[in-house]
């Protein structure tokens, strides 16, 4: 990470390693907030020179730490400052939407000495699509620069008729306020003395100042507690296994910061710096891959997604009734109709997962009281499967791209070179993916259960037809008896896109596969061709397509893995799951605060993982991969609908000792404890306040 990046809710800032916002830095710097750049310069002097970097931290997410010193500085030849006898300390985060800075300075110079700091600001707000190159549009323009003498504020009026403004304030009396947007501060200090000013930078959208003038300690005291609910909030992990506690840690940690809440409970937002928006299949899957550990997140991204469900056709949006969102966007492009996510509905999976998450939070939590308040659009999610993804009417979901600035194809690998046939030819819409149908298998016989215990007989049977005729037609379709394994797509003319890739793998967790089948593409998955040593790659090694430094074609993501980590283990593939998290615990260690990014590059395991160049980091499902690789350890799947917890817990290899703590499940907590011993492993369930039933393949005491 060359960047610093701290979130909290909707305002997100992004920064240099300095903690600087220069003009013009390729990555797009600055403070963001509903998609607009309300700062785009932020820059730190001592005596009108840079200083020289020591240190940059941010492992905390909520809060980064910057140290700096002075250079040597000389005028006339007379001393001005010996070379690092200042320390300059810049403490930054953010708490209902204000970002607060702390500059502290310390001096170790041996005399009484005096300087300056200088902190340089401006405001674009410039549409995030525009910051990223992505499209120049109608936009509004600045309307004026207020100075006063403990503010600075910025204006904008923009093309949607909206007023933005950025308002600056500080708590130290400053030297200088001027019309460049300069701000100076002084200080004069003995050895060993410091001083400091924290300076409060809120984005305000509308008319009126806003300004939000709570002193830090406050805000910062408020923001920790926070964290402190979050935390004794999710279930607790001990193991012998430091590389793998440090992941889980590192998940929670991340999850949390990219929680945001739009009004209907929070959820994660997909990843930062660029998708920190409400977005579908990203934020449901995290959600998924959460239940374990804080089951409420799931509920919030399902209220969420519910309050967006499309409930019209709009070919500019890629829009259907009952359709679940991809995308949601709230700066000017989108407010003026230039971009179409407002929201956009152009993914083929967020439909049949919605279902999926809202099954499984059931299966945890035993509220079906959510399903009630979700009925109508859980009927209008199974009409749009049924209606508009079947295009055709062959028992198969396809996507279509209608939006003439959307997305073409539609997956999650939704990059256009994706879906590509083994003779290199990109494949032509309507496609189907693999994928797809095994979530609509799994969103169909979840939903039955569900309705088998509120006393829905006829609904549930229907469901379950429905299924089983598409489980039948799917094998037919898709699979390839030359290479014993599916085929990732059915393209415009319902041929095979017979490419070997990763997709086929989430098919495991559906339940639609055979024994036969299932084995089959397990041992696929971790073959020399599309085992890396580090993770599963989304393509073979030596197909058509294969390219490690590709964004879908041969690269590596967490979140890929976790899905075929989830299924291996469901069906009883553990040694294989425990490879492939093997594999991943390892990668963590090549990247920053062991830290899994959104994907990195499928190279072979002969030496360093190799980074992706452009990845979100922190991502919300990349977050969530090692909280799967708990559950797959455990071998944990709970069903509240029959009062049931499955355990079939595995070690990994170099672990001797696995404790989870306060497992939410139904209305209680479940703690275990997993111990190697001669021939396997011993469970102890060291808690047990569910009511439900456990079944375990291990001695249990």
């Amino acid at each position: 990470m060359d960047y610093r990046v701290i979130k909290e809710n909707d305002l997100f800032l992004l920064t240099d390693t300095n903690g600087n916002i220069p003009e013009d830095h390729p990555y797009g710097l600055g403070l963001y907030s509903k998609d607009t750049r309300f700062l785009s310069k932020l820059d730190l002097k001592i005596n009108g020179e840079d200083p020289v970097l020591l240190s940059s931290e941010a492992d905390q997410n909520y809060k980064s730490t910057i140290l700096l010193t002075n250079p040597h500085m000389e005028q006339e030849g007379n001393l001005v400052l010996w070379r690092e006898s200042i320390e300059i300390q810049r403490t930054r985060f953010i708490y209902d939407d204000v970002l607060y800075e702390e500059v502290k300075v310390k001096s170790y110079f041996p005399k009484r000495v005096a300087f300056e700091i200088s902190i340089h600001a401006d405001a674009d707000f410039l549409d995030m699509f525009v910051v990223r190159g992505f499209l120049n549009g109608n936009l509004g323009q600045r309307t004026g620069q207020v100075r006063k003498e403990d503010s600075l504020s910025f204006s904008y009026e923009g093309a949607d008729g909206l007023n933005r403004s950025t308002v600056i304030t500080w708590d130290k009396q400053a030297l200088n306020n001027d019309e460049k947007g300069i701000i100076s501060f002084g200080f004069e200090l003995d050895h060993g003395e410091s001083d400091s000013v924290t300076l409060s930078v809120q984005p305000v959208t509308g008319r009126g100042d806003g300004i939000n003038r709570v002193q830090k300690e406050a805000a910062l005291a408020k923001l920790e507690a926070s964290y402190e609910r979050w935390n004794d909030g999710v279930a607790k992990v001990e193991t012998d296994c430091l590389p793998l506690k440090r992941l889980v840690e590192r998940g929670l940690n991340d999850m949390r910061v990219l929680l945001t809440d739009v009004g209907h409970g929070a959820f994660p937002v997909a990843g930062l710096p660029w998708f920190g928006v409400p977005f579908g299949r990203d934020s449901l899957i995290a959600a998924l891959q959460t239940l374990p550990f804080n089951a409420d997140i799931a509920r919030g991204t399902l209220l969420t997604m519910a309050h967006y469900q499309g409930s019209k056709l709009d070919p500019w949006r890629d829009e259907q009734p009952g359709k679940i969102m991809h995308e949601i966007r709230f700066g000017e492009l989108a407010a003026t109709g230039q971009i179409p996510f407002t929201p956009y509905y152009g993914t083929v999976d967020a439909t049949p997962l919605f279902l999926i998450l809202l099954t499984e939070y059931v299966k945890w939590t035993g509220d079906v009281e959510l399903v009630h308040t979700l009925e109508r659009e859980i009927e209008n999610a199974l009409i749009w499967i049924d209606s508009y993804g079947d295009r055709d009417g062959d028992l198969f979901v396809e996507y279509h791209q209608e939006s003439s600035k959307g997305i073409a194809n539609q997956g999650w690998k939704d990059s256009g070179d994706s879906v590509v046939h083994r003779d290199g030819e990109y494949a032509k819409t309507p496609i189907a993916l693999v994928e797809v149908q095994g979530y609509v298998y799994q969103a169909k016989t979840g939903l039955a259960d569900i309705f088998d215990h509120m006393n829905r007989g006829e609904e549930a049977r229907s469901l379950r037809r429905q299924a089983e005729a598409l489980r039948q037609r799917f094998d037919e379709a898709f699979w390839m008896d030359d290479v014993r394994y599916y085929a990732i797509a059915l393209d415009d003319r319902k041929e095979q896109v017979g490419t070997i890739t990763s997709n086929p793998g989430h098919v495991l967790f559906s339940g639609m596969l055979n024994e036969k089948r299932a084995k089959a593409v397990t041992d696929m998955l971790v073959s020399p061709k599309m085992f890396s040593g580090y993770g599963i790659r989304t393509m073979a090694e030596g197909e058509a397509g294969y390219n490690p430094m590709s964004y879908h074609d041969g690269s590596v993501w967490p979140h890929d893995n976790s899905l075929s980590i989830l299924g291996m283990s469901k069906s009883g593939y553990q040694q294989q799951a425990n490879q492939v998290i093997e594999g991943l615990v390892a990668a963590a260690a090549h990247f920053e605060y062991d830290r899994l990014p959104e994907l990195f590059c499928g190279y072979g395991s002969g030496g360093k993982v190799v980074k992706y160049p452009v990845a979100c980091s922190p991502q919300a499902w990349a977050a969530g991969t090692p909280l799967v690789f708990i559950q797959s350890l455990l071998g944990l799947f709970p069903d509240s609908l029959k009062g049931e917890i499955r355990l079939s817990p595995v070690l990994l290899e170099n672990m001797n000792r696995l404790e989870v703590h306060d497992l939410s499940i139904g209305t209680g907590k479940l703690s275990v404890s997993i111990k190697r011993v001669e021939g396997g492993c011993r469970l102890e369930v060291l808690k047990n306040t569910t009511g439900y039933q456990i079944s375990s393949s291990e001695q249990m005491v």
